[in-house]
């Protein structure tokens, strides 16, 4: 398959704001952002809905969006860069829509899980697109404000989605959970339209990977399918291993494939910049404490102190009201003082914040003495490092590799919620959970905390 692409010049930009687009491109991964969260409230009631079905089985209503959400970030990136951000970032946005319609109308589960698998690919080629499109937009000395709003609008949006579905799913049923995606998509569908430029334009021929891009789907895909499902009941372990083994040579197959291929999917040039290697690894420890933390105030709430889900989805809600502003202010010293001083204390200042969650509250209820505190550390915390860690991981890409280094970081972080999330169902997803099952996740994400602040330390994006 061959295409022709040409990169815009320089002198072609628009002399229009760039504001509009990056509302228009922010909405749709605010969208993507909700949706890998919500349904973690609207379970239960799917559960109630779909009362001859398997937990086992009606878990991957969840798993199938995770796992091949992750699996298609990366080629998904490449696309956007050699077809036009544009064109891919409306077409994912298109799928997306009629994805979420399809989920909301499935009549069964089956139905169901494969209308999530189609959101996923549309979540997946818009993603990297609308980080494109806003680094484009934007000149050189104002992406790290614009790069750290657009990382705080999907963390703002995974934060309150289980709040928001919580609130939805108990007075509109879960349903209503997919079919609120539909009036933001359509917008953005038609603004996009007229208010987004293309980017790329057709001149040089350049061919497709397509062997790359089937070989790091199988990588990504076996690897996050192993993670997730290392706690179930439905597989054994040796035939895990081997799922994740054959990731993991499918990964190195496409290591090599890249080595050798004259146009790769991911250029492995990416990873020569000492920044972008530390800003990645950093990004996979901090996106693994992030699910930790992010479903262990759950099960604690529901569990511990014995909160509805609707109480705990609000009790959490605090937190992730900080997420913004504290974003747009770090964006904004981070333009005049580089990315490391808010990485490494926002790394710190979270590993404090899970010290807390480890001492402070105890079996009785004290929401305001006990939880708000810790909370509000976090909430910072998240503010600080994970706008920080998108904007340092592109800060010295060049243009013609924005979608593809953005969609490394984004993939890097969503396995690290994958793996996370294993890890917290390991740890606690059982029955009887009582006070003491927390030290345990408590102590592991102080570590993961720490260890981000170490991986931050060599990231340097500093203007000269």
């Amino acid at each position: 398959m061959t295409i022709i692409i040409n990169p815009l010049p320089a002198t072609s930009a628009p002399q229009a704001s760039p504001w509009p687009a990056f509302w228009i491109a922010c909405s749709a991964v605010f969208l993507v952002s909700l949706d890998s969260t919500m349904l973690f409230a609207a379970f239960d009631a799917l559960r109630l809905s779909f009362d001859d079905t398997s937990v086992a089985k009606l878990s991957w209503v969840l798993n199938a969006y995770t796992v091949v959400y992750a699996a298609m970030l990366i080629p998904a990136g490449g696309l956007a860069d050699a077809h036009g951000r544009k064109r891919v970032f409306r077409l994912g946005v298109a799928v997306f829509v009629v994805a979420s319609a399809a989920c909301g109308l499935s009549p069964t589960v089956n139905w169901l899980i494969a209308a999530r698998v189609l959101q996923a690919i549309g979540a997946a080629l818009l993603t990297p697109a609308s980080m494109s499109i806003v680094l484009a937009a934007f000149p050189a000395e104002r992406r790290a404000v614009v790069v750290s709003l657009w990382g705080a609008v999907g963390g703002l949006a995974a934060a309150v989605g289980p709040s928001l579905g919580s609130w939805v799913t108990a007075h509109a049923g879960w349903p209503w959970a997919f079919y609120i995606n539909l009036p933001v998509g359509l917008w953005a569908l038609w603004r996009s339209a007229s208010r987004v430029e293309e980017a790329v334009k057709p001149t040089q021929r350049r061919r497709i990977d397509l062997v790359g891009l089937f070989l790091l789907m199988a990588a990504v895909g076996a690897v996050a399918l192993a993670i997730v499902e290392s706690g179930s009941t439905t597989w054994r372990t040796g035939q895990l291993a081997a799922v994740a083994g054959g990731g993991i040579l499918a990964g190195i197959a496409f290591v090599q494939w890249a080595r050798v291929h004259p146009t790769p999917l991911v250029d492995l040039a990416l990873f020569s910049h000492r920044t972008y290697r530390f800003a990645n690894a950093a990004t996979l420890t901090f996106g693994t404490a992030f699910s930790m933390m992010f479903l262990g105030f759950f099960f604690f709430m529901t569990g511990v102190w014995h909160y509805t889900l609707p109480q705990a989805g609000l009790a959490v809600t605090p937190g992730p009201l900080l997420v913004m502003p504290t974003a747009i202010v770090t964006g904004r010293l981070a333009a005049r003082l580089g990315h490391r001083p808010f990485l490494v204390g926002g790394s710190l200042l979270y590993a404090c914040s899970s010290l807390w969650f480890l001492w402070v509250p105890c079996t009785q209820p004290d929401y305001l003495h006990a939880w708000l505190p810790g909370l509000l550390m976090s909430g910072i915390s998240v503010g600080l490092v994970l706008p920080s860690l998108s904007g340092a991981a592109v800060s010295h890409l060049p243009a013609a590799h924005y979608a593809v280094g953005a969609a490394v970081n984004q993939a890097t972080r969503q396995i690290g919620g994958v793996l996370g999330v294993a890890v917290t169902v390991g740890l606690l997803g059982h029955s009887g959970l009582v006070h003491a099952d927390f030290k345990a996740l408590y102590g592991l994400h102080a570590a993961l905390a720490l260890i981000t602040a170490l991986l931050c330390w060599p990231v340097s994006t500093r203007p000269l």
